[in-house]
Order: structure tokens, then C-alpha cells, then sequence
């Protein structure tokens, strides 16, 4: 294939071998953007608790609430994923947040459960493209080798945003109530756009790209690019349903952290909105540290002779493995040794995640990176939704999230089976010009 880097641009600099860092000034506007989503979607989580009591929300409501976001999100990922494909990441990406922002604000106007239904609906719409985003953004900006480290960065915004909310939230309700609470996050967005704008190009057309870095991006161009192929032939390729299947299988149990977590210290442990914030910062701190280090890990294996699939795939079952005591947790009594078993628990899922997400990019060319991550995005919302269904309809009868910690604790290690089955070796696809 030509080599997709236009010869003027080769060029630039005079052969300067000054590598640069803009591609990790990119990472980081993923960073922060992801940051931005976490806390638009944590908020609703952290006033559960101050909702039953001013609109007499159920857990029955609140499943269905839950369930209107992942639907939307799964529906929305049907499209986020091709859509940026077309229109590219600069303008997509924009578009999404604009989409995502407004909808989160506009809780404030809810009064009901079927209003806050209607309002999440649009916020799973507007969010469900910030992944297929960012990951067709670090394929378009990263070599293979660097991309589980940039994607491991970048999801840990997840953390950072779900950090954020639980310091940011409960002050503002205390102070201003809890509609301005969903108001709160309408700034940042407001920021990031202005900041994106001004700063996003493809590596090509970027003025302070360096030579150096540009070549560096493109290393592996010749295997990496590809043409573009339609969604629906996606489908026929094993490794689709590979990282399809690991996500439905796993995604929904970050989904049951982040919309559950602050619900079981309440009911558990008896703390109130002004007391929840240092468990869950303690373990989204945790979840941080393992989101980029799970980035990291492949690069261990490596050093000992293991290939990039076998690195990849050796940190996944690493991450597995932590996830598993995690179904000891309706034995304990301590508010503490929950926090510490949780904490590694959502750290193994992000450092799960990470390497999980940069198998599409390790699998596909660059031109197929979106829709991809888009599909196996929307399979793990469709695994959120039913979680969703069954928490909302467990805890209005049992009041017990044992059974749900049992399902947290054994999905990652089936997942990973199955992933290793459908693409052995994560095997690259290769199409048809």
C-alpha cells in the first residue's frame, strides 16, 4: 500500500529526529473529555438517596432511569461509531459533547421518574459516542506500540470524572440544591469544546507536528491503514463478536459500580450524602491507578518474550484474577475492607478495559477502529441495560447485592475465554481493497 503520509509532510523540519509530544497533548484532551462524561453520568448515582426522599424515587424507578440511559446508549452506539468514521473526530467529537452536556443539564427541569427517564434517555444518546471517539482518535494518533498506554490514560478519566462528582456533588446540593448539581458540569463541557476546537487536527495537517513525531505516528502505517468497509460486513468477522461478547460480559459490571456503589455504602453502611464521598474517591482513586497500569502491563510481558497478542492477553487474565474475591464481599462487616476490595476490583476493570478496548486497534485497521468500537460498545450497554433490570427488581424485593458482587466477580475470566476462542491470537483482519 502507499505510504499515507504525503511527501511535503515527510519532509518538514529537514529531517529533524526531534520525536515531540503532541499526540500526548491529544491524550490528554481524551483525558479530560472522558473526565467530563463520568461526572455528567455519576451525578444521578449521588443523589439516589436525596431523590427517594424529595420525589419518592424507588429502586424500581431508579432500574428503569438506568435502564432509559443504556438503551439510548446502546441505540446511539449503533451510529456513534460510523459517525465519526464519516465525519471525523474533530467535528464529531464536538457534536457528541454538545449532545451529551445539554441533555445532562437538562435534569435539572425533571420532577418525576419519567422525567429523569427522559432526560438520561438523551444523555445515553450524547455519550455513547465518547468512546468510538476517542478510541478512533488514538488510532488515528498513536503507534500500536504506545496505545494501551494512551488508551489506559485516557480511561482513566473515567476514574477522575467519577472522583470529581463525589467531592463537587454533595457540596453543591448542600449549598444550592440538587438541580443545580446537574447544572454544574455545563462549564467544563462549555471549556472542553473551545479547547478542542482550537487545538484538534489529524496528524497530518497539525502545525506543530514535528517530522519526527509525524513518522513516528505512522511506523506501522502500512498494516494499520485500510479501506473503509461497511457496518454490516463488520459483523461477518470473529473478531467483531470477540470483543463484542467481552464487552457485554463485562462492561455492565463498571456500569453496576458507578450507578450502585453509592447506594450500597448508603444502605450498608448508613452514610449519608455528606459521608459517601471518601469511599467512592478512595476507590475511584484505586480504579485510576489500575487503568493505567493496566495500560502499562502489556509492556512487562513483553520484556519477557511473550508476542504483542500474548503480552496483551496475559494482562487481561492478570486483571481477571484480581476481579475474583470481590464475591467475598457480602461477608464482610468493615466499611473499610469493602473500600479495599472494591477499590482493586474496579482497578482490575480498568486495566481490563484498557487493553480490552486497544485489542480493536491491535485487530483492525484504522478505518474501522470507530465502527468496531462501536459495536462491541453497544453489546456492552445491552449487558448494562439487563443488569440494570435485574439490580432495580433484586433490591426492591432483597435489598441484598450479594448475588450481584457473585456476577462481578466471575464474568472477566469467561470473557476472556471466549475472547481467546473467537480470536485466537487476536489474529489481524485483513479486507479486500
Amino acid at each position: 500500500m502507499n505510504n499515507p503520509i504525503p511527501a511535503e509532510t515527510m519532509q518538514q523540519d529537514g529531517g529533524s529526529t526531534r520525536l515531540g509530544h503532541v499526540r500526548w497533548t491529544i491524550c490528554a484532551m481524551l483525558f479530560f473529555a472522558t473526565s467530563i462524561n463520568y461526572m455528567d453520568r455519576q451525578v444521578i448515582a449521588l443523589l439516589k438517596p436525596t431523590l427517594q426522599h424529595t420525589i419518592g424515587l424507588t429502586e424500581l424507578n431508579y432500574g428503569y432511569i438506568v435502564d432509559a440511559f443504556q438503551a439510548a446508549y446502546a441505540i446511539g452506539l449503533l451510529v456513534a461509531g460510523r459517525l465519526v468514521d464519516k465525519i471525523g473526530t474533530r467535528i464529531g467529537y464536538i457534536f457528541i459533547m454538545g449532545v451529551w452536556s445539554l441533555s445532562a443539564m437538562g435534569h435539572a427541569l425533571a420532577n418525576t421518574a419519567l422525567e429523569f427517564g427522559f432526560a438520561r434517555f438523551f444523555l445515553g444518546i450524547g455519550e455513547s459516542g465518547n468512546f468510538p471517539a476517542a478510541i478512533k482518535t488514538i488510532a488515528e494518533w498513536f503507534p500500536q506500540s504506545e496505545r494501551s498506554l494512551a488508551t489506559g490514560i485516557f480511561n482513566s478519566g473515567a476514574n477522575v470524572g467519577a472522583i470529581l462528582a463525589p467531592l463537587l456533588v454533595p457540596w453543591v446540593t448542600i449549598h444550592f440544591g440538587w438541580r443545580a448539581a446537574f447544572l454544574t458540569t455545563g462549564i467544563f463541557s462549555a471549556l472542553w469544546i473551545l479547547w478542542w476546537w482550537k487545538n484538534y487536527r489529524k496528524p497530518t495537517d497539525h502545525p506543530t507536528l514535528t517530522g519526527a513525531e509525524l513518522r513516528h505516528i505512522y511506523k506501522e502505517a502500512a498494516t494499520q491503514m485500510g479501506p473503509s468497509t461497511p457496518w454490516v460486513r463488520l459483523l461477518g468477522y470473529r473478531q467483531t463478536w470477540a470483543f463484542s461478547v467481552a464487552k457485554f460480559l463485562t462492561d455492565p459490571i463498571w456500569w453496576f459500580y458507578l450507578f450502585w456503589l453509592p447506594s450500597y455504602f448508603s444502605t450498608r453502611f448508613h452514610l449519608d450524602l455528606s459521608h459517601l464521598s471518601l469511599p467512592l474517591i478512595l476507590i475511584y482513586n484505586m480504579s485510576a491507578v489500575g487503568s493505567i497500569g493496566g495500560g502499562w502491563l502489556p509492556a512487562p510481558f513483553r520484556k519477557l518474550g511473550f508476542s504483542a497478542a500474548g503480552a496483551r492477553l496475559a494482562a487481561m487474565f492478570f486483571c481477571a484474577c484480581l476481579v475474583v474475591p470481590v464475591f467475598t464481599i457480602g461477608r464482610l462487616h468493615s466499611e473499610w475492607e469493602a473500600i479495599g476490595l472494591l477499590g482493586i476490583a474496579a482497578g482490575a476493570h480498568q486495566g481490563w478495559s484498557a487493553n480490552l478496548f486497544t485489542t480493536v486497534s491491535d485487530m483492525f485497521p484504522r478505518t474501522a477502529v470507530g465502527s468496531v468500537t462501536g459495536i462491541g460498545s453497544m453489546a456492552g450497554s445491552v449487558g448494562g441495560f439487563l443488569i440494570a433490570f435485574y439490580a432495580g427488581h433484586l433490591l426492591q424485593r432483597t435489598h441484598s447485592y450479594t448475588s450481584l458482587f457473585m456476577l462481578a466477580s466471575s464474568v472477566y475470566l469467561l470473557a476472556l475465554a471466549l475472547l481467546i476462542l473467537l480470536a485466537p491470537k487476536l489474529r489481524k483482519v485483513e479486507f479486500a481493497g
